[in-house]
């Protein structure tokens, strides 16, 4: 059996399988997992402080506590724009699903979900955020 002169070709490295390749898409792609993870994340704990509420009254007032301080607030804020993205970006998925031409201008429409996404997000988290910056006056 005869062996092969090829070279053999270059060996793989980690950083080479974790390299960025993609455009847009890939970057909307890997934002919409993530934030359906931690829409994931919200229902669990949502569905443990709805326990708490019948469960340990004590314990879920001490949640709310939680909920309420500086760190609390931006959790929310930052669970605020991740529904926020979610939602927007999946409405960007179905327009191009319901209209199959659009694709061509899926950057624009990834475009448009951050301007949305900025233009009333920011105000949204300002308004969740503002009672910490009241507190400091």
């Amino acid at each position: 059996m005869a062996r092969s002169t090829a070279p053999l070709p270059p060996r793989r490295t980690l950083k080479d399988y974790l390299a960025y390749r993609g455009g847009e898409g890939m970057v909307a792609w890997a934002f919409h997992r993530i934030s359906g993870v931690a829409v994931w994340a919200f229902v669990l704990l949502h569905v443990l402080d709805i326990y708490f509420v019948g469960g340990n009254p004590q314990a879920y007032n001490e949640l709310l506590k939680i909920y309420a301080s500086p760190a609390g607030r931006m959790m929310e804020t930052l669970l605020g724009a991740a529904l926020f993205y979610h939602a927007l970006n999946g409405m960007r998925i179905v327009v191009m699903d319901f209209w199959p031409a659009l694709t061509a201008y899926h950057r624009t429409l990834w475009r448009i979900v951050w301007v949305l996404f900025f233009a009333i997000g920011i105000p949204g988290a300002y308004i969740i955020l503002k009672p910490i910056w009241e507190v400091v006056r």
